[in-house]
């Protein structure tokens, strides 16, 4: 286990008080945010936090701790500027993997204007949403969305996902009124291949679960811009992530339903393998890509 990732995480915790907030922060699950302190006071031989079930305080060696970590941490922010302003500028292939939609929508203008700020970067992005082994496959970053799992790779998160139920003017005129969940007609779900819907006392995800388990849909897609298109087309209904489904609604071609059950929201993460230190040119990406969509990104602008 990495010193610097234990460090990062015992100085987040430190700052935001709490295991939960930092975990959020950080991209990664609560347990690996634990688990890389535990470690930390174990290679020390100190407590440095005081747990309790609402809130976490620093001891008193917590408190020394905390001024070394983000000395040594801001050390390394400016080594890696050091050695990059000696190369004279970022530069070198980047290899991305990314999912076909979001890919296809969101992605080319952001990497224009990327490859503007930093034209001796080369990208080479390859588009699926298979989940792809990252080292075996040679990616430098991986755009994901979902609520990540713990695992040995690292996430930043860059924005916000939120989905939504939808479906056209013409099919809500055509089909009985839809008051709550459960008046959804089973078989016109357009139904998203790789979504799983687990458990959940959400009655909205509740019943497209057990819609989903009893395959009775007429389309399902492992694509959501065609499962769009046919919600446009007066086919169904459709749960899909605004970043596909926002212009739509924008222009009235897809309203949105049931709103007081939206799914909690997912994120857009960066998941990149597990280093010591971040290559320049994979850093300003990252950073470019957070900037660039943010905390409340414009395809929510419906």
């Amino acid at each position: 286990m990495d010193r610097i990732d234990t460090l990062n995480a015992f100085l987040t915790v430190a700052q935001e008080g709490s295991f939960t907030k930092a975990a959020e922060k950080l991209g990664l699950s609560n347990q690996l945010v634990s688990k890389y302190v535990s470690e930390l006071e174990r290679q020390l031989g100190v407590r440095l936090l005081n747990r309790t079930t609402r809130r976490v305080n620093l001891t008193e060696a917590g408190e020394q701790g905390v001024a070394f970590a983000q000395t040594i941490l801001e050390s390394l922010n400016d080594l890696t500027d050091h050695f990059a302003a000696i190369e004279g500028s970022i530069q070198g292939r980047l290899r991305v993997n990314a999912p076909v939609s979001f890919a296809t929508l969101h992605l080319s203008q952001a990497l224009a204007e990327f490859m503007q700020h930093y034209p001796e970067v080369t990208v080479d992005m390859q588009l699926n949403d298979r989940k792809v082994d990252l080292i075996e496959e040679g990616y430098d970053v991986a755009l994901r969305i979902g609520q990540l799992k713990s695992s040995s790779l690292i996430a930043k998160k860059l924005a916000p996902i939120q989905l939504m139920l939808c479906a056209a003017p013409e099919y809500l005129a055509r089909v009985p009124a839809l008051t709550k969940p459960e008046d959804l007609l089973p078989e016109d779900f357009l139904m998203y291949s790789y979504m799983t819907l687990p458990t959940s006392e959400n009655p909205l995800l509740e019943t497209l679960r057990r819609y989903a388990q009893q395959k009775r849909t007429q389309l399902s897609c492992n694509n959501g811009e065609i499962l769009m298109a046919s919600a446009i087309a007066g086919l169904g209904y459709v749960l899909q992530p605004t970043f596909i489904v926002g212009d739509a609604i924008k222009s009235g071609d897809l309203c949105p339903l049931f709103e007081e059950y939206a799914p909690e929201s997912l994120g857009l993460y960066a998941v990149f393998p597990h280093r010591q230190m971040l290559a320049p040119k994979l850093r300003v990406f990252i950073d470019f890509l957070s900037d660039y969509f943010g905390q409340q990104p414009y395809w929510d602008n419906y």
